[in-house]
């Protein structure tokens, strides 16, 4: 079990109580060693960074905010607040409460893209940025698979019925997932409701906005990405990926003069960040930002 880790609060512009995780630097590093900010996914929550927030809190300050709509945060009541731009307006709040002024980002899909997003106002304030299997051009085959499942409503008698159910959806985005992965998956992003059945730990609502293509994504994200050219950017990809194509992170790769990147072999979208390979870039980024 996680115990490193403290559970906070903070209010959203709009007046919401949101949750995040905050793993103090254990080598009393944290004063001098920028923060981390780790964003999550669409559907996801603070659990899912929960082995990399771990591992990186030995020498840094690590936050784990999870989005409106999210794990413990509080639901929206407009639901066309569930957007990027949203999210950062969240995030920003968050920052201004605990004072942090430079830090290193971890974006994980639309955690990516509120780092794009949060670059193009100020760039200069990110010591360090980590975009995982996203990118300023999203592949629309990986947008309509989405689509289908996101906001479903979902649930299962048990955690073996959801590991199921995630193993039939998914599998071809994690092929060497065994069932003992699968029913990790499902902890992670699921939930024990009052009604004793396992469901999905977020507000069906989030899938509102994303069946417009500008709630899916904000357009022509390349000027946000360029706001990133002196920063040391670390690009992680899954080797099946129907987001993030070879094509547009080698155009991002091009744009960015700081950047470098890696592969996830035998997964989709979007690596844990708990991959050896993946860990390894991760530190050698961390490294860099100073």
């Amino acid at each position: 079990m996680d115990t490193l880790y403290t559970s906070r609060f903070w209010e959203s512009p709009d007046g919401l109580k949101l949750h995040y995780r905050h793993y103090e630097a254990r080598s009393g590093t944290g004063d001098t060693s920028p923060p981390i900010i780790c964003m999550h996914g669409l559907t996801r929550n603070s659990r899912d960074f929960a082995v990399l927030a771990r591992h990186l809190s030995e020498n840094h300050t690590v936050l784990v905010p999870e989005m409106r709509g999210r794990g413990q945060s509080e639901y929206a009541k407009d639901f066309a607040t569930y957007n990027p731009l949203t999210y950062v307006s969240d995030v920003e709040a968050l920052l201004a409460k605990e004072g942090i002024e430079r830090f290193i980002a971890v974006g994980t899909s639309l955690g990516g893209l509120m780092t794009m997003l949060m670059a193009f106002a100020d760039a200069n304030r990110f010591a360090g940025v980590v975009l995982n299997d996203i990118g300023p051009e999203i592949d629309p085959k990986g947008i309509e698979r989405i689509r289908e499942y996101v906001g479903q409503g979902r649930s299962y008698p048990s955690w073996m019925h959801a590991a199921r159910a995630l193993e039939e959806e998914h599998a071809s985005s994690f092929p060497a997932f065994t069932l003992d992965d699968w029913l990790e998956m499902a902890k992670r992003g699921m939930v024990v409701q009052q009604n004793g059945r396992i469901a999905f730990d977020y507000d069906m609502n989030i899938a509102e906005p994303f069946q417009d293509d500008d709630g899916a994504a904000p357009p022509n994200l390349w000027p946000a990405l360029e706001a990133l050219a002196d920063t040391p950017t670390l690009i992680v990809r899954g080797a099946f990926s129907d987001l993030l194509t070879e094509k547009t992170m080698a155009e991002m790769l091009a744009r960015l003069p700081k950047a470098t990147s890696v592969t996830v072999p035998d997964i989709g979208h979007a690596p844990l960040l708990e991959e050896g390979i993946a860990i390894a870039a991760i530190d050698d980024l961390v490294a860099q930002a100073v």
